[in-house]
């Protein structure tokens, strides 16, 4: 039997319950894809929010999104991200500094593999950048120019003697990118050294985009590299320190230093005057297994593990050798950047 055809009327009814069904399926598949492993399926930044009209003490959240909550050189206004923001971002670790911000997370696939997304001051993706291994640590420099990672690509702690890592860096300007910092020029203590178990971790950028800080491992044993990126030499400067942090002056270097053998609470954070070279305890007794991040010239904050296990909290401590000990900044946190207004 042929069925009559359909009047216009009716064929615009047809349309439009359609457009609805595929509507309804799109939105629930959207759904899904965010609610799989409780993180949206890309990191894209809340609609106006931007490292301008959200300055404060940026960190990544429990669930992995990052969130940026006010905060003060007096201390106040972090506490437990009470009146935090949601920027939409889902990283392991996050850094922002000047015109640039780095988001490094996971990226699903056969083979453990990382996605750094270089982000503009508006949160923005400006590039992407897939490099193999477990996201560990991330830096920008002052300007937002340079942009560094480090990777775990075996082993997944400092603690254990098992670890090999792979840092790279970005120039954001002239879209050069490094891989692996490894074919560094390196002179270890005045002379030049070629080892095939050398790693670097732990960038850190002095504001001339040019020179920066590492940790060196080789032989069992870490150093503090001074690095240049123009001439791609570095110079060791001393033995035992890990995870350097510049000071927003550029006049200190925050670092975890081993002070006990094995893997049970092995490092103390110190504070190294680039001057004199005279290296200073802070307050946090606990061994902290952390890039520190400056708040400010005289604030160190820093990931530990928290009362939950697979949880951390932020907290801070002064830089010197002040009697004031840590404090709890924010809970179920990791990962703390401090951004300016303006940058």
């Amino acid at each position: 039997m042929t069925l009559p055809p359909l009047s216009l009327r009716a064929r615009i009814v047809a349309l439009t319950a359609a457009t609805a069904v595929l509507a309804t399926v799109a939105v629930g598949y959207t759904v899904a894809a965010a609610d799989g492993d409780g993180r949206p399926p890309e990191s894209v930044a809340a609609p106006g929010l931007t490292l301008d009209n959200a300055p404060g003490l940026y960190h990544a959240a429990r669930s992995g999104n990052v969130r940026s909550a006010p905060y003060s050189s007096s201390g106040t206004g972090a506490a437990d991200g009470a009146r935090s923001r949601n920027t939409g971002l889902s990283c392991d670790r996050f850094y922002a500094s000047g015109r640039s911000a780095v988001c490094i997370a996971s990226h699903p696939g056969i083979s453990q593999k990382t996605k750094v997304n270089v982000l503009d001051r508006e949160l923005n993706t400006r590039r992407t950048v897939v490099v193999g291994g477990i996201p560990d640590r991330a830096r920008v420099s002052p300007s937002g120019r340079m942009v560094a990672w480090t990777l775990f690509v075996s082993g997944d702690s400092y603690a254990s003697s098992s670890f090999s890592t792979r840092s790279g860096i970005l120039d954001t300007r002239t879209g050069y990118l490094v891989k692996n910092v490894e074919t560094l020029q390196l002179y270890l203590e005045g002379r030049r050294y070629h080892a095939p178990d050398v790693n670097y971790w732990g960038i850190t950028f002095a504001d001339d985009d040019n020179r920066f800080y590492a940790t060196v491992a080789t032989k069992g044993k870490t150093y503090l590299v001074e690095g240049d990126i123009k001439s791609w030499k570095a110079r060791t400067l001393r033995r035992n320190v890990e995870c350097p942090s510049l000071s927003p002056d550029g006049t200190r270097i925050a670092f975890k230093k081993r002070v006990r053998e094995g893997a049970q609470d092995p490092w103390r954070l110190h504070v190294l005057d680039l001057r004199t070279m005279r290296e200073t305890p802070v307050a946090e007794t606990r061994s902290v297994d952390d890039q520190a991040a400056w708040l400010d010239d005289s604030t160190l904050a820093y990931a530990l593990p928290g009362r939950a296990k697979g949880t951390s909290d932020i907290w801070t401590v002064p830089a010197d050798a002040s009697a004031a000990g840590p404090s709890l900044l924010l809970s179920g946190a990791s990962s703390p950047s401090m951004v300016a207004a303006g940058g």
